[in-house]
């Protein structure tokens, strides 16, 4: 029989869960999310288990990390789903705050992370990922974990949370997680329900352009031609816009100007109202 989690609303009753396993000498994984669950943050929950006694997911659509003219409003909330699917992986709590809990009246402050957070999506997100670290400090200081999964389909955020966890001197290990993917090599995400069906067999485009592009860079091939070639492939196969598809180093997001070293390929494109991100490991 499967153990609903628990459902908190409130930090106290976080901290106080914890603990409670702190004091039995258990350990803690949390995995952050803002619900609409799927396989790929299932899969993160499956890590969580096998790195800690007890694992907490929070579900928290978080409005600092989005833009005027975003999907905050119509971004999916599916809470009753959300625990069902959690039930199935083990997890012991779900940390469900309304967001006068984490964002009090007369709350004033911002976390800002220079450089890794300037390019990429933060050039196209103003102020996105100052909110995304906002929230991220606010539930590892409030949950107090010993490891925090982050999946790697974010990877800039993957390295921002590891840049500021460091410079902030919280004490957790944060570790990244594979790319769930569907069978035809669309990474999986939350915003791809908002496809139609015909976007649906066009969205894959973006993951095939990246995979070309990683191939041909393991080849030799000049990285900003693979990625000029790229963004021409994406808008013929139907988007409307690209972002950005650039080759950068994994660790410090420079851009890659030369084959022939370990990089990444990151991809971001709009059908329709839905924008896409995805990348793949040039090794």
């Amino acid at each position: 029989m499967l153990n609903r989690p628990d459902i908190i609303r409130t930090v106290t009753e976080l901290r106080a869960m914890v603990s409670t396993w702190r004091r039995d000498g258990q350990s803690i994984a949390l995995v952050p999310t803002m619900g609409a669950l799927h396989d790929g943050h299932l899969s993160l929950m499956r890590l969580a288990a096998t790195q800690a006694d007890r694992v907490v997911a929070s579900i928290f659509v978080n409005p600092a990390q989005f833009g005027p003219g975003e999907d905050f409003e119509r971004y999916p909330r599916t809470e009753a789903e959300d625990v069902a699917k959690l039930a199935t992986v083990g997890v012991d709590a779900a940390f469900v705050p309304h967001v006068r809990e984490m964002y009090p009246e007369g709350f004033a402050t911002r976390v800002h992370i220079e450089r890794l957070g300037d390019v990429l999506c933060g050039a196209h997100r103003p102020g996105h990922f100052d909110g995304m670290a906002l929230i991220v400090v606010k539930l590892l200081t409030s949950a107090l974990p010993d490891v925090a999964i982050f999946g790697e389909k974010d990877y800039q955020q993957l390295q921002i949370i590891r840049r500021f966890t460091a410079d902030l001197n919280i004490p957790v290990r944060i570790m990244g997680a594979p790319i769930e993917r569907e069978a035809d090599g669309l990474a999986l995400s939350s915003r791809n329900r908002y496809l139609s069906p015909e976007q649906r067999q066009t969205a894959v485009a973006l993951s095939v352009a990246l995979r070309m592009v990683r191939d041909a860079v393991r080849s030799g091939d000049d990285p900003a031609a693979a990625s000029a070639k790229a963004r021409e492939d994406i808008l013929q196969a139907g988007f409307d816009a690209v972002d950005y598809v650039e080759v950068r180093d994994p660790w410090s997001l420079e851009l890659v100007t030369e084959p022939g070293r370990p990089a990444r390929v990151f991809g971001a494109a709009r059908l329709g109202s839905t924008r896409l991100i995805d990348n793949w490991a040039i090794e």
